[in-house]
C-alpha cells in the first residue's frame, strides 16, 4: 500500500495548477504525435522545442480569461507567451501548432479523466487500507460475545468480530466498482469537433492516450459520454455509504445504553462544552453527515449524462465541483475511518452483560426448534414460546424482578408434559440456554474471510 502521508494529496489533483500541468502535456504530446505523423508542418525539432518551453501559470490564465472568457482559450495564450517569448527575431512561433486539429473538449475531457484516474487510485488504496483493518480486527475479535440485532431489537448471539468481517466484504465490494468505474473513465478523446476527426489524425489520439495511460474512446461527439462519469460517481456514492454505515453502527454501539464500543477519546480532548462527562462519537457523526455530500452529488452526475445532441456544456460548471468535492470528501472520511476503526475501543465484558439483558429470551429459537424436535407442533411450540416470552419482556419493561426466560420454559406445564413423556430432558434445556450454542457453524465465515485479500 502507498503510504497516506507520502503518496500524492487529493486535493493537489484538483487544483487548478493541476489541471494546467496535464493540459500542458496532453498539449506537448500531441505536438509530438504530430512531428512522428509529419501530415502536417511540425517538426521534430519545433516539437522539442515546445516540449522544453512550454508553460501554464494558473495565476496567468485566470488573468487573460479575465478578456477570453474561455478558459482553453486563455490556457492556450498563456502557453504561446511561454512557448514563443524566446523565438528568435524573423523566426516562424512554434506555438501555431498547439491545439493544431484539436477542440477544448478533446483537451479538457482527456485532462479529466487522467485526474479521475489519478484519484480512484488513492481511492482504491483507501479502500484496501481499511478492508485490511477490518479484516484483522474481525480476527482479533472472533470470539467476543456479542448480541445481535435486527430492527434495534436483541435477536440472538454473535460474535463481535463478525460485525468488522461484514465491514470487511463491505469494503471489497466497494473496491470492485471502484475498479470498474476507473477502467470505464480512464478513457481520452482527441478526435475534433464533432468526433470525425476531420482536422486531425487518430494517430494523435492514440499517442497521446497511450502515454498518459488512457484507452481511446471508440467513438466522442466531442465529448466523451457522460454515463462513464456517472459511474464514477455512483461508486463513489456507494463507497460513501458504505463508510455511512459502518460509523452509523459506531455511533449505536457507543450509546449510553449500549457502550459495547466507542470510536477513541484521545488525551486532553473534550466532549460538551456544557456537560464534562460527554464522550460523543463526533467523527463517525462527522463521516455520515459527508456521505450526504458524496451521495447528492452522484445526482448530479446522473443529470450531467443527457447533453444536446453532440455536446453543450450544461454538464461542464457542475462536475467541476461535484466530481473534485465528492473525491475530496472521501479520502477525507477513509482518514477518519482509519483512525476510527483501528483505535476502536471494544468492551466485551459490557457485551456479554447486555447479552443477559432480557433474562434468556435470545434462547427463544432455540427452544422454539427443541420442542418440535420434541413431538409437538410449530405452532403450539409458537404459543408456548411466545406465551412465557411476553410475560419476561412485561417483567423487564417495568422492571419487576421475575423469574427468567428459562425458569418460566422449565415451569409451563406443556414443556413439563413433555419431560415426563421423556421427550425433552433438563440436560437439554440447559444446553439450549448456552450462547455458544448458537455459533457451532461460525467458522465458516471466518473460513471465508481468511481468504479475502486486500
Amino acid at each position: 500500500m502507498i503510504d497516506r502521508y507520502t503518496r500524492p494529496q487529493m486535493g493537489s489533483i484538483w487544483e487548478f495548477q493541476n489541471k494546467f500541468d496535464i493540459w500542458r502535456e496532453i498539449e506537448v504530446l500531441a505536438c509530438e504525435a504530430q512531428a512522428e505523423l509529419g501530415q502536417c508542418g511540425i517538426t521534430v525539432e519545433e516539437a522539442k522545442w515546445i516540449r522544453e518551453h512550454a508553460a501554464a501559470d494558473a495565476a496567468r490564465i485566470a488573468e487573460i480569461e479575465q478578456t477570453t472568457n474561455p478558459d482553453v482559450i486563455a490556457f492556450t495564450t498563456n502557453m504561446a507567451e511561454n512557448i514563443d517569448a524566446d523565438v528568435p527575431e524573423g523566426q516562424q512561433k512554434p506555438s501555431r501548432w498547439v491545439h493544431y486539429g484539436m477542440t477544448s473538449s478533446d483537451l479538457g475531457d482527456t485532462a479529466l479523466s487522467y485526474q479521475i484516474a489519478q484519484s480512484i487510485d488513492i481511492i482504491v488504496d483507501d479502500i484496501r487500507e481499511l478492508g485490511a483493518i477490518c479484516k484483522r480486527r474481525a480476527f482479533e475479535l472472533r470470539d467476543a460475545l456479542c448480541v445481535g440485532r435486527t430492527h434495534g431489537i436483541h435477536a440472538e448471539p454473535m460474535t463481535f468480530g463478525m460485525k468488522f468481517g461484514s465491514w470487511a466484504w463491505a469494503l471489497k465490494r466497494c473496491e470492485t466498482r471502484m475498479m470498474q468505474a476507473r477502467e470505464v473513465a480512464a478513457v481520452g478523446a482527441i478526435s475534433g469537433a464533432v468526433g470525425t476527426y476531420s482536422s486531425i489524425d487518430p494517430f494523435v489520439e492514440h499517442y497521446v492516450c497511450e502515454k498518459l495511460g488512457l484507452a481511446c474512446d471508440p467513438l466522442s461527439t466531442q465529448v466523451l459520454a457522460r454515463d462513464r462519469h456517472a459511474q464514477v460517481a455512483s461508486a463513489l456514492a456507494v463507497t460513501a455509504s458504505t463508510l455511512e454505515s459502518i460509523a452509523m453502527q459506531v455511533r449505536l454501539l457507543q450509546q449510553s445504553d449500549v457502550i459495547e464500543a466507542e470510536e477513541p477519546f484521545t488525551k486532553g480532548q473534550k466532549g460538551s462544552s456544557a456537560m464534562p462527562h460527554k464522550r460523543n462519537p463526533i467523527t463517525a457523526e462527522r463521516v455520515c453527515g459527508m456521505a450526504r455530500l458524496v451521495k447528492a452529488n452522484a445526482q448530479v452526475a446522473y443529470d450531467d449524462v443527457a447533453l444536446w445532441y453532440e455536446r453543450d456544456i450544461s454538464h461542464s460548471s457542475a462536475e467541476r465541483v461535484a466530481l473534485a468535492d465528492s473525491f475530496i470528501a472521501l479520502d477525507y472520511m477513509f482518514g477518519k475511518m482509519h483512525w476510527m476503526l483501528d483505535g476502536l475501543q471494544v468492551y466485551p465484558a459490557k457485551m456479554e452483560h447486555n447479552l443477559w439483558r432480557t433474562r434468556g429470551l435470545i434462547f427463544s429459537s432455540k427452544v422454539l426448534l427443541a420442542l418440535v424436535n420434541a413431538g409437538m407442533t410449530r405452532e403450539d411450540a409458537y404459543v408456548v414460546v411466545q406465551r412465557n416470552a411476553m410475560q419476561v419482556w412485561e417483567d423487564i419493561q417495568n422492571a419487576v424482578s421475575g423469574p427468567t426466560f428459562k425458569q418460566r420454559i422449565e415451569d409451563d406445564p406443556m414443556v413439563r408434559e413433555l419431560e415426563g413423556q421423556g421427550a425433552l430432558s433438563k440436560q437439554q434445556l440447559d444446553e439450549i440456554f448456552d450462547p455458544r450454542a448458537f455459533l457451532t457453524r461460525a467458522d465458516v465465515v471466518f473460513d471465508r474471510l481468511e481468504g479475502l485479500e486486500f
